[in-house]
């Protein structure tokens, strides 16, 4: 594999054409079959998957029985998916879950912080409200790995460390859909307090090629394997109820509305985001076989350049129109203003893919 340099990886912000800024981007393209088809960057930069692996832990719990078990549905799904905005939607389903589990909140694992969206965190800072564990935007993971610890008979407590049964199930589950070794997945402790997998960036984007893999396989009335439908449903409960995985006005819920059931995207803290495509015409002209996957990593952390970098790779990859991208406009090419709301800076991207056909990654 060869690994481009990185002065062809950037996102540059300028001030009256005086760069202040360069944000590193690592990114890679992976089709259905394993084959690395495009990168940036280093596609084998080991990567913290934060909340991005959330589909995989989705499909541990799913895994379970749980679902049939205490009856939920797919926007329960979809919120197990999620890193929400404590709207009072996602708090209120997440709130169901445990109660459809016979769980209550003081068993949830996870702290309450401000809500990701600013209006809200504002109204609760005037009504001096103090979040609980239900308010994360994580809580519908925990709600489902409680539910997902039950059904499997073993406690409910200490469901967040990687030694209970359940995290033994997640770990089990992302080594599988990466194509890895136990030893070649390393786990780090994520900022709601539960395990978060790290593992080869290319990795990340075959995971996601293969829950958009299972889509597919699922609307062509192929899926006979049980994971694969049970995948196939996690791809298509985060695209049906997109608002629940992030939030009015999130990068994730705006993606999957603008192209209508073709695509999932996920963000991880800290940088990082996984993009599963399904199958077409656009997707055939990079040389891919059936669906594709993406992952990208700033690798200085930065949020709004990662939203701006996988709108940029989005359409230099033309696996989407102009217009499909129109509704992420204000993240893909932000405006630097300064208190009196005059613009001082711009974005460009400095990007350079480096072709990587027929090299495969298991």
């Amino acid at each position: 594999m060869t690994i481009p340099s990185h002065d062809d990886s950037y996102v540059v912000i300028d001030r009256n054409g005086i760069v202040e800024n360069k944000h590193l981007v690592h990114a890679v393209v992976v089709d259905s079959t394993g084959q690395l088809l495009l990168s940036l960057g280093d596609p084998s930069r080991i990567t913290l998957l934060r909340s991005a692996a959330k589909p995989a832990q989705a499909l541990a719990v799913v895994e379970t029985g749980a679902f049939e078990q205490f009856g939920f549905d797919d926007v329960d799904l979809a919120l197990m998916c999620a890193s929400h905005s404590s709207e009072e939607r996602h708090v209120a389903r997440a709130q169901q879950m445990l109660a459809k589990s016979r769980h209550v909140e003081d068993q949830l694992r996870c702290g309450g912080h401000p809500s990701i969206n600013l209006a809200i965190a504002r109204e609760w800072i005037r009504r001096g409200f103090e979040p609980t564990g239900v308010y994360n935007n994580c809580s519908g993971k925990h709600a489902g790995m409680l539910a997902g610890a039950k059904a499997i008979a073993a406690t409910s407590d200490d469901y967040h460390l990687l030694t209970h049964p359940i995290q033994s199930r997640v770990r089990r589950v992302v080594e599988e859909l990466a194509g890895l070794e136990e030893q070649d997945v390393r786990w780090g402790l994520d900022g709601c307090n539960m395990p978060a997998p790290a593992l080869p960036l290319f990795h990340l984007a075959k995971i996601y090629a293969s829950f958009a893999q299972a889509s597919d396989a699922l609307a062509s009335g192929n899926s006979t394997a049980k994971r694969v439908q049970h995948m196939g449903r996690i791809f298509n409960a985060m695209f049906q109820n997109p608002e629940m995985v992030g939030g009015e006005g999130r990068f994730d819920t705006l993606l999957m509305r603008a192209f209508n059931g073709a695509i999932i995207g996920k963000v991880g803290a800290d940088g990082c985001y996984g993009i599963g495509l399904r199958k077409s015409g656009r997707t055939e002209s990079l040389g891919a076989l059936g669906a594709i996957g993406i992952a990208v990593k700033i690798e200085d952390g930065n949020l709004d350049i990662l939203y701006a970098a996988v709108a940029e790779i989005l359409e230099q990859l033309k696996v989407c129109s102009r217009e499909d991208l129109q509704s992420l406009e204000t993240y893909h090419h932000p405006k630097i203003r300064n208190t009196m709301g005059i613009v001082t800076g711009t974005t460009s991207f400095q990007f350079s893919f480096q072709s990587e056909r027929g090299t495969l990654i298991f």
